[in-house]
């Protein structure tokens, strides 16, 4: 594991212990992050499933109706219905904070009632199809706002995932190892600087005794 540059001193030895408490605090509050948002995660995966079954399944049933109503009328005449009336706005667009993620809230505007085209023209399936449309969309915006949420926590599952690894793997690590080379080399010079000590204290003894004679 490399080493961080630092000089083997106390000061610096102090500094990266400190720096040490610090990364393992970080990594404590992301790794307790982490668990909550893959608790979320898996849980909004299971609901979201259910929703997008009840959509895919009332979706097919619509656009079953639209074939029956294209096969009666023809395709130019269905699109020609289709397109009549005014457009309005179908939705508005909010965030909230779900983890401290942004996610998306959408908002469905009122839809309104079929009309517009020439009842003599169209059968009454096509009626039929958009009301059932009509009674799926509050569903199929909720599903897409659930997915959008789903997609963000997975991005930010990823970034925490990636800094609790580079913590634990790398950083703290690495101090550790540099903490400890430099407490080695205190200590060598500790025992150096004592080893000279003893020395010059055995040559004074000595003088001593010798001048005593």
């Amino acid at each position: 594991m490399p080493q961080i540059r630092a000089n083997p001193n106390r000061m610096e030895l102090l500094k990266l212990r400190r720096r040490g408490a610090v990364a393992r605090r970080g990594h404590k509050l992301l790794k307790d992050k982490l668990d909550e948002l893959m608790k979320e995660f898996q849980g909004r995966i299971g609901a979201n499933r259910r929703l997008r079954a009840e959509v895919e399944r009332d979706l097919l049933a619509a656009y079953a109706q639209f074939a029956m109503a294209r096969a009666e009328a023809g395709q130019g005449s269905l699109e020609t219905a289709l397109m009549a009336g005014e457009p309005g706005p179908l939705l508005s667009v909010d965030e909230r904070s779900l983890m401290s993620v942004s996610v998306p809230v959408f908002t469905l505007d009122d839809l309104r009632e079929p009309g517009g085209y020439s009842l003599a023209t169209t059968p009454a399936v096509l009626d039929a199809g958009l009301s059932r449309l009509a009674e799926v969309a509050p569903r199929l915006l909720e599903l897409a706002e659930r997915e959008k949420a789903i997609e963000l926590l997975a991005a930010e599952i990823e970034r925490t995932r990636r800094r609790v690894n580079a913590l634990e793997y790398v950083l703290i690590p690495s101090i550790d190892e540099t903490v400890r080379s430099i407490t080695m080399k205190l200590d060598e010079a500790e025992r150096s600087n004592l080893t000279r000590l003893m020395k010059v204290k055995d040559m004074i003894a000595r003088q001593e005794t010798a001048e005593g004679l």
